[in-house]
C-alpha cells in the first residue's frame, strides 16, 4: 500500500517561493510507470494539476504555471519536491501530491493548506 505525505510552510509571503516535499512509503518513487504528481485545490474551485515527475526523472508542467514551476526528487530519501515561485495569494489552496500510473490518480497524499498572505 502507497502513502503520501506532504509537509511544508502552511504560509508563504507574496513573491516567496512555495515549497513542498513528499514523502512516500510502500513503494519506490523509481518503479517503472509510476508518475508523481502535485495538485492543488483553491478555495471553492475545482482540482488543478500542477505537475508531475516520472520514475525516470523526467517532468512535466501545467502550460500555465511552466515559468513558475519546479520538481524535484531524492531518490535517497524516496522524496519528491515542488517549488513554486513568485507566489500571489491567487496561489492559495490545498496542495496534494498524487501517484498516477497506467491506471490514473490512484494515490493521494491527505492534502496539505498552503496561504499566501504578508
Amino acid at each position: 500500500q502507497v502513502q503520501l505525505q506532504e509537509s511544508g510552510p502552511g504560509l508563504v509571503k507574496p513573491s516567496q517561493t512555495l515549497s513542498l516535499t513528499c514523502t512516500v512509503s510502500g513503494g519506490s518513487i523509481t518503479t517503472n510507470h509510476y508518475y508523481w504528481s502535485w495538485i492543488r485545490q483553491p478555495p471553492g474551485k475545482g482540482l488543478e494539476w500542477i505537475g508531475l515527475i516520472g520514475y525516470s526523472g523526467s517532468t512535466y508542467y501545467r502550460s500555465s504555471l511552466t515559468s513558475r514551476t519546479s520538481i524535484s526528487r531524492d531518490t535517497s530519501k524516496n522524496q519528491f519536491t515542488l517549488q513554486l515561485s513568485s507566489v500571489t495569494p491567487e496561489d492559495t489552496a490545498v496542495y496534494y501530491c498524487v501517484k498516477n500510473s497506467l491506471g490514473g490518480f490512484d494515490y493521494w497524499g491527505q492534502g496539505t493548506q498552503v496561504t499566501v498572505s504578508s
